[in-house]
Parts: structure tokens; sequence; C-alpha cells
């Protein structure tokens, strides 16, 4: 579809759609901007529907989904003349381009600052300190952030754990027990291979921590403790800068939690961890 017909499409179908279906089109015309970052439960709570009814109303307008749906509707909020924040012109010198990527770092730090709760942040942290093994999984570019908080964790406690591919994660997962714990990064919260391996954990006693920006979302549900990340992420620009800030900030909270919880502990694991590397630098 092109972009900027997402608006069109909508006035052309409104009176075909349903009663739930017309309340699902007034949200997204009065809230479009905030609308484009939600995932299919979220937005369904917003608008008082169930999930089936905002599947029906995608498919109502010609979409195969509501991921089809979402990404046409952030483009149409990126067109000419549509509200958007983010928008750079060609031609724009550098120097703004630094101011710019600034802002949106420190929006994604602040952001998270005022979702993140300190009471979730304490009881992630006695979920990692009293867990037998922490495994540190994600999908795509979440992936790579859980390998960079396995990496950061992983220099002062040997308990925790990182794996490949889904495939890969929803063995380990097979293998888990009462005591271990998996941390999941899902910016969106919303994807099938994470629901799987998150289910085989928790059917075999494994507890969950999931770094997220939706606190409405099917993962969120699921999880035992949730940190929620204050970057929005259109679907147009997934895997963005900021997202990782957000996750990263986040993880760095729970890291410092977690050392101060066992100062004695990390302070010998460093030394070692120190003296180790010691050889390897010029």
């Amino acid at each position: 579809m092109a972009t900027g017909d997402f608006w069109e499409l909508l006035r052309s179908r409104y009176n075909e759609l349903t009663r739930s279906g017309r309340r699902v089109a007034d949200y997204l015309a009065q809230h479009s901007e905030e609308a484009q970052y939600l995932s299919i439960s979220a937005l369904g709570a917003a608008c008082g529907v169930a999930e089936a009814t905002i599947f029906r109303f995608c498919r109502a307008l010609g979409f195969a989904g509501y991921n089809e749906m979402k990404i046409a509707l952030a483009r149409a909020n990126a067109a000419p003349g549509a509200a958007f924040r983010y928008e750079l012109e060609p031609g724009t010198d550098t120097a703004t381009l630094c101011t710019h990527a600034s802002a949106v770092a420190l929006e994604a730090i602040h952001g998270t600052r005022a979702a993140l709760d300190p009471a979730a942040v304490d009881a992630a942290a006695a979920l990692l300190q009293n867990a037998r093994q922490v495994y540190c999984f994600g999908q795509g570019g979440s992936q790579l952030l859980a390998n960079d908080i396995w990496a950061r964790f992983a220099s002062v406690c040997n308990k925790f754990h990182t794996a490949g591919d889904s495939h890969m994660q929803t063995i380990c997962a097979s293998l888990m027990g009462p005591g271990d714990v998996v941390l999941y990064v899902s910016y969106s919260g919303s994807t099938r291979d994470m629901m799987e391996t998150l289910h085989v954990a928790k059917s075999n006693g494994a507890a969950v921590l999931l770094f997220t920006h939706n606190a409405a979302s099917p993962g969120a549900a699921l999880a035992d403790v949730v940190l929620l990340c204050g970057a929005p992420e259109s679907p147009v620009d997934s895997a963005s800068i900021a997202a990782k800030i957000a996750v990263l900030f986040a993880a760095e909270v729970l890291e410092m939690r977690f050392t101060l919880d066992n100062r004695d502990e990390t302070a010998r694991a460093r030394e070692r961890t120190r003296r180790a590397l010691d050889g390897k630098r010029l």
C-alpha cells in the first residue's frame, strides 16, 4: 500500500465496519501517533474491544494482519504533512543530526526512568540473586541486547548463560526447572518465538523476567517480573538505537542493584576477571 493511503482507506470503508470496528477506527484517528506503538492486546484494551475484533478490523481494511495494518499507520503518520516528531529533511546538516540523535537518546533514557518501577527492579534483582541459572534470550536485534546483558552479568557471576536462535532457546527451556530464570528481551512483548520459549520454560517451573515496552503484551502477562522501557519504537523503524538505549539503561539499573546487593562477591569476581584479562591487553 502506498504511503499515506491508510487514512483514505479508513474513510472509504468506515461505514462498512461493525460498531466495534468503528470504535477502533475512531481511536486510531484520535490517537494515531500513540497507536502505532501499541501491541494488538494494548490497542484492544485502549479501545475496549477483544483482540479478535482488532484482527477483524484489519481484515476489513484489506490487511493480512495487525502488523501490516500498524506499518501502514506508521507510514501514514510519517508522510509529508503528518505529525511526526523525528522526521528529518534531506540536506539536514550534520550538526543538526548530532543534536537530533542526542535528543532521541535523552528521551529514551528519561522515558525509561519514568516507566521503570523501582519495586520491579528490586524484585528482578532478587530473582537473579536466588536463581540457580539465568538464561538471557531474545530474537533478532533483541538477542544482541540479551547478549550484552549476559556479558555484563557474566563478568561477576558464572550462572548467567545465553543461546543463539529460537530452536536452541527452546531446547534450553525444555531442560529448565524450578530455580532457573529466563531473562528475555522483547520490545514488543508479542512474538511467536518468545511465547513458545516462555511457555516451555514456565511449564518446567522456571521464572521469567521480561524487558519490554508494552505492559499489556502477551509476554508481560506471562512474566513474573516486567521491567518497562520507555522509548517508543515505530514499526517502520524497528531495532532503533533509542529502543536499545532504553533496554540497556534498564539493564544497567538492574546490574547495579544486583552488584550492590552482592558487593563482596562481585568485588572478588571483578578482581579475578580483571587479572584474567590483564594478559590480553597490549
